[in-house]
């Protein structure tokens, strides 16, 4: 009982944590771009990456945390899949308009559940299923404006919406599977991705923006805040990780809308952005949308938890293989669902991109 306190605390500490976090470093890269006039998002990633890997490497160093080996190919397709799926973003919001943009973030969520459900074989309540349209439904209303379509920018965010998916089944498949913690496959897998956008960060900037990072001029206070965005980031990057570990991918993308919504509610307070009826609407129709989602997914999870016959201490490790072996993901999530219905053990509670 303690033991399910503690883990739910820690669930609800990484939650807060990762709005916080992510609310504090749109704002700060609002002003980075818009009023201090530097554009090179793709970029500014790479070197938020960069900086992760280091405090982490000094976290290491010190031992607050034990680094864990993980399977060679599985860490660096991981890695570079989602440093890829950051560069698809950023391209779909340079080549749409940014309703469009919004809408490729808000099909995140469908696609998440269609690859879980076809590949990972988990199942979705009804309810859960219209909590989720609940939510997408209001954050449209709320930050869907205009929608001009084009082929390269659909292709575009096609592949976002792909690569986002999958890296974010990956980062909790990977954690689940080879019981590794947040921090340690972040300190692993956080170097590839540095690396893919760092390579390819100022050529997709100098596209978008028809500038170069390298011409820029860095005043004082453009530095200021670019160490300040950096700093920001190792808590952003941590808490993606974390949360996504310890809930589910669906999940994260939920507590991202809450997101949308806070930065359009602290646009309005702090920056006098404008603000109009169907903005609030919208975000009133979201807010009822995460409220049922939480809901459900905690009746659930009650549900399976009083379910339960034997200890998770007493289920098989089944998950010491790596990922990328010849076996499908799929293949292997099968097997573990025939092995645990013999052990008569039904799995515990639910499990479950820079502005």
């Amino acid at each position: 009982m303690l033991e399910g306190s503690s883990f739910q605390l820690g669930v609800i500490w990484s939650l807060a944590l990762s709005v916080t976090s992510s609310v504090a470093i749109v704002i700060c890269n609002k002003a980075l771009i818009s009023s201090l006039g530097f554009p090179f998002a793709t970029t500014l990633t790479s070197w938020h990456l960069m900086v992760t890997f280091c405090t982490l490497h000094v976290a290491q160093c010190l031992h607050l945390f034990e680094p864990k080996s993980i399977d060679g190919k599985t860490v660096a397709v991981f890695g570079l899949l989602n440093g890829t799926s950051i560069g698809f973003l950023n391209l779909s919001l340079g080549f749409n308009s940014i309703g469009f943009y919004q809408m490729t973030k808000l099909a995140i969520i469908p696609f998440t559940v269609l690859l879980e459900t076809i590949f990972l074989k988990k199942k979705f309540s009804r309810s859960i299923k219209l909590s989720l349209l609940v939510l997408l439904l209001g954050v449209g209303i709320a930050s869907v404006t205009d929608l001009k379509l084009n082929l390269l920018g659909s292709i575009l965010s096609l592949l976002a919406i792909a690569t986002t998916c999958v890296g974010q089944i990956m980062t909790n498949t990977i954690q689940k599977r080879l019981k590794v913690s947040s921090t340690q496959l972040l300190y692993q897998s956080s170097p590839y991705q540095a690396a893919i956008l760092f390579v390819t960060g100022p050529f997709v900037d100098r596209l978008l923006t028809k500038r170069s990072v390298f011409a820029h001029s860095y005043s004082l206070v453009v530095l200021g805040f670019i160490i300040l965005s950096c700093l920001i980031a190792v808590s952003v990057n941590f808490s993606t990780f974390l949360v996504i570990g310890t809930t589910s991918p669906v999940t994260y993308q939920v507590l991202g809308h809450l997101k949308t919504c806070l930065v359009l509610s602290f646009g309005y307070i702090l920056l006098h952005d404008p603000f109009t009826a169907r903005n609030i609407i919208g975000i009133l129709i979201a807010i009822c949308g995460m409220a049922l989602y939480s809901y459900y997914c905690v009746r659930e999870a009650k549900k399976k938890s009083a379910n339960d016959v034997l200890p998770i201490s007493q289920m098989a490790d089944k998950e010491n293989a790596p990922l990328l072996a010849t076996k499908s993901l799929g293949h292997h999530q099968d097997k573990d669902d025939n092995e645990t219905k013999k052990a008569n053990v039904v799995p515990a509670a639910a499990k479950n991109s820079l502005a």
